[in-house]
C-alpha cells in the first residue's frame, strides 16, 4: 500500500485510509449538562461532584446503536472516553471504586462499546485523560478545580503513586479489551509534559502490549515543540481547528494529523447548546482535513441517559448520505499537492483526481496547470460526464484545463465532487 506522505510506517496505514473517525465524550458530567470541564470550571467540592455517581444510570445505553449511526455517516473508527480530567471511569477498573460498575448503571460501560463497534467492523481506540481531579496524589494547580482551596494545595501528595495508577490503568485498558487500534490521550501543559508522565515508559508498555496500537502526541506538549510531542506518538492533534496546509515539525518534515473537532460547541453533553454545525459545514470539514493529508475526528457527546442528541445524528445522516455517493473521494485519500482552488478542495488518490466543488463558478471551473493532463471527467456520485473545454475567452496558450457545468446550482448543495481520470 502506498504511504500518503511517503514515510509512514505500515502500522499506521488503516488510519490514514479511514480518514474519518467518530469522537465520543461521555461521564458523569452528562448529568449537569454544562459541559465535560464542569468540575473545573465551577470548581466543584469533591464531594458534590462525586455524588453525580450515585444517580448515574444509563438506561437507554446501546452502544450498538451508536456504532451503526457511526457507520451509517461513514466513519471508520471510533474513540471513547474511558477516564475524562474528572477521573470517573467508564470501566471496571480495580485500582478505584470512582467508576460506572459502582453506580447504578452497575455495567462495565466500556467493554459494551469495545464488543458492540468491533461487531459493527469499526476500528476500537480509547480516549485516557492524563490528568485526574479525583486522586489524591494528583497536584493541585492551575486546571485543578480545588486551585484556590489553600488547604488543598498544602496536602501533601505522592505524584509518583499517580503515575503509578495511570499506568497502571491503562495497562488494564491495553490487557483486558482485546485488540485496541488507538490510545488517545490527552494532555500536557507547563511542566506536566514528556517525562514527567515517565512518557517513554508509558509508550513502551502500550507498544508491548498493543503491538499495532496507533498513538497520539499529546504526552508530550504539542504547544511547545511538535517534534518533541511527536517522540511520543504517531499523530498530531490540532483541536476546534484545521491546519491551514499540510502538518509539518519544525524541521519542516510531513507528519499525520488529525483534526478533532465538536459538533456543537462543547465535548460533553451540553444541554442548552444547540449551535450545531451543519451537514455542508461537516463535510465540508471532513474534505478540508483530507485534503490537506489529515483526518477528522468528530465528537458526539451522549446524554445521561446513554443516549446520542437527535440533533447530532439527524447531522451524522446526512453526512452519511453524502459519503454513501462520495466516500472514493475520502477513503485512501491525501493531499493533491496543487494550489487550492478558488471553488472548493482537491484531494487525490494514486492517479485519480478529485475535485471538491463547494461553489458553483460564474462559468467554467478551472483546473490551473492542468491542460492535457485529464483524461476524463465524471461526476463522482452517478458516473456522468463533465465536459474538459477551453472557453472561448481564454488565451489558447493556457496551461489551465476547465469543466464545464452548466446551470446555475451544482448537483449536490453540500459538495459536488467530480472524479478526475489523469493522464
Amino acid at each position: 500500500m502506498m504511504s500518503h506522505d511517503g514515510g509512514q510506517s505500515r502500522h499506521t496505514d488503516w488510519w490514514t485510509d479511514a480518514r474519518f473517525g467518530m469522537f465520543i465524550h461521555w461521564g458523569l458530567y452528562a448529568i449537569p449538562a454544562r459541559g465535560e470541564w464542569i468540575r473545573r470550571i465551577e470548581q466543584y467540592e469533591d464531594d458534590v461532584y462525586r455524588a453525580y455517581a450515585d444517580e448515574f444510570d444509563p438506561v437507554r445505553y446501546d452502544p450498538r446503536a451508536w456504532a451503526a449511526l457511526a457507520k451509517r455517516a461513514g466513519m471508520k473508527y471510533a474513540v471513547m472516553t474511558t477516564k475524562h480530567h474528572d477521573g470517573f471511569c467508564l470501566f471496571d477498573s480495580k485500582l478505584t471504586e470512582f467508576k460506572a460498575t459502582r453506580t447504578p448503571a452497575k455495567r462495565d460501560l466500556v467493554a459494551e462499546y469495545v464488543e458492540a463497534f468491533r461487531d459493527a467492523g469499526l476500528k476500537v481506540g480509547f480516549y485516557h485523560s492524563l490528568i485526574d481531579w479525583n486522586h489524591p496524589d494528583y497536584p493541585v494547580d492551575r486546571v485543578h478545580p480545588r486551585e484556590n482551596d489553600e488547604a488543598a494545595k498544602a496536602r501533601k501528595r505522592d505524584f509518583n503513586r499517580y503515575l503509578d495508577y495511570l499506568h497502571g490503568q491503562v495497562r488494564e485498558l491495553l490487557t483486558n479489551y482485546g485488540k485496541i487500534d488507538v490510545m488517545w490521550f490527552d494532555f500536557s501543559y507547563d511542566e506536566m509534559s514528556g517525562q514527567t508522565w515517565r512518557a517513554s515508559e508509558l509508550v513502551r508498555s502500550v507498544r508491548e502490549l498493543q503491538p499495532h496500537v496507533v498513538i497520539n502526541n499529546r504526552l508530550g506538549d504539542r504547544r511547545k515543540s511538535i517534534a518533541e510531542a511527536m517522540k511520543y506518538g504517531d499523530f498530531h492533534t490540532p483541536e476546534q481547528a484545521i491546519p491551514a496546509a499540510c502538518c509539518t515539525d519544525e524541521t519542516g518534515k510531513r507528519i499525520l494529523w488529525e483534526s478533532c473537532m465538536t459538533l456543537n460547541d462543547h465535548w460533553g453533553y451540553a444541554r442548552d447548546d444547540h449551535d450545531y454545525k451543519s451537514p455542508v459545514q461537516v463535510v465540508r470539514m471532513l474534505v478540508d482535513c483530507v485534503s490537506k493529508g489529515g483526518n477528522l475526528l468528530l465528537n458526539v457527546g451522549p446524554t445521561a441517559k446513554g443516549e446520542i442528541p437527535s440533533e447530532s445524528a439527524e447531522r451524522l445522516d446526512a453526512v452519511g448520505r453524502w459519503m454513501d455517493a462520495n466516500a472514493d473521494s475520502i477513503y485512501g485519500c491525501g493531499a493533491a499537492d496543487l494550489p487550492k482552488p478558488d471553488w472548493g478542495r482537491f484531494t487525490r488518490k494514486g492517479r485519480t483526481l478529485y475535485a471538491h466543488l463547494f461553489e458553483k463558478p460564474m462559468g467554467p471551473a478551472a483546473l490551473e496547470g492542468l491542460r492535457g493532463k485529464v483524461r476524463r471527467a465524471r461526476v463522482l456520485a452517478d458516473g456522468s460526464e463533465v465536459g474538459i473545454d477551453v472557453p472561448w475567452n481564454v488565451p489558447h496558450d493556457s496551461p489551465d484545463a476547465w469543466l464545464t457545468l452548466p446551470g446555475t446550482r451544482l448537483p449536490d448543495p453540500l459538495d459536488t465532487v467530480i472524479s478526475l481520470e489523469m493522464t
